[in-house]
């Protein structure tokens, strides 16, 4: 597709309260999402509402969710997540615009981005690259996603 194909028919905008179905399935269906991650409606608009963004990418012919790109910040770094093209739709350039689209709230936010993603997922480590991502070191990621054991 072409840069103007790709305006023709897809667009992104800022996440809507109506989004959050057809979000949850895109990321059920790209392995972003899962209960035990407790990405919840109330999760979203909490990070919105401290200064993040979720970005989602739809077909204009459908209204059909295909993309989203999720911001979070802590204060100190812009956390780039829930980062995912639907299946049928990756191969075309469209996470490339979602990525730009991305980076430019970064850039306005005037601070560092980090991301994690698998070592295996090359498709994304390539895209990342391309963008000026640079691997962190050796670092290995741990998480407490139970609390209540804490």
């Amino acid at each position: 597709m072409t840069g103007s194909d790709l305006h023709d028919k897809f667009f992104i905008r800022h996440y809507c309260e109506g989004d959050y179905d057809g979000i949850v399935r895109l990321w059920e269906i790209t392995g972003m999402g899962s209960p035990e991650r407790g990405d919840s409606r109330q999760i979203v608009e909490n990070t919105i509402s401290m200064g993040g963004s979720l970005l989602v990418m739809e077909e204009k012919k459908t209204g059909r969710i295909c993309g989203t790109s999720w911001l979070t910040f802590d204060g100190r770094r812009v956390l780039l997540h829930h980062f995912g093209i639907l299946p049928e739709f990756q191969g075309n350039g469209l996470a490339k615009v979602l990525l730009r689209e991305s980076l430019g709230i970064v850039k306005k936010m005037g601070y560092q981005v980090k991301l994690e993603v698998h070592s295996a997922n090359y498709k994304a480590v390539n895209l990342y690259k391309q963008f000026g991502f640079r691997q962190l070191g050796e670092y290995n990621v741990y998480i407490i996603r139970d609390v209540s054991n804490l």
